[in-house]
Order: structure tokens, then sequence, then C-alpha cells
């Protein structure tokens, strides 16, 4: 076994509201900066153990399927490293 670190993030899909990246969109506006879109994620960091990066990412996906992310509204990305 080999220790990985999974990287999940989970952000809304496009087309969902997203009240908290929209506020900020406007004070970063007020603030003189130009942007086109932002969006808000969050990101969870998982210590794990596994067999390959592949199962590593395999799992860490399916906890992102079942707790993590609303497949209905997230869109999830799974990054694994060495730890």
């Amino acid at each position: 076994m080999t220790a990985y670190t999974a990287t999940v993030t989970v952000r809304l899909k496009h087309g969902v509201l997203d009240p908290e990246a929209e506020t900020t969109k406007q004070a970063l506006e007020r603030l003189g900066f130009d942007l086109e879109d932002l969006r808000s994620a969050d990101r969870f960091e998982v210590d794990l153990e596994a067999e390959s990066a592949d199962a590593a990412s395999e799992r860490a996906s399916e906890m992102a399927e079942r707790l993590l992310a609303n497949p209905t509204i997230h869109d999830y990305d799974v990054e694994v490293d060495d730890r």
C-alpha cells in the first residue's frame, strides 16, 4: 500500500445559482477588478492508503459521489499525489 493525498474540488455546475460567488464578484468589481465570471468551490484533501494512484482516485471519486458532491448540482475533479 502507498500513501496518497487525493484533492477533491467540488463546484456548482454552470447555470446553478451561486450567491456566494456573485456577491464576491460584485465586491471585486467595486474594487476595480474586471472579471468575466467567478465561481466558488470547496476543496477537500483526503489522505489515504491505496494499491495505486488509480485506486486512490477511484476511492476519492466514490467519496465525492456519495457525500462530498451532489451530482445533480455539482461537478467535481479529483487529483491524486503521492504523500
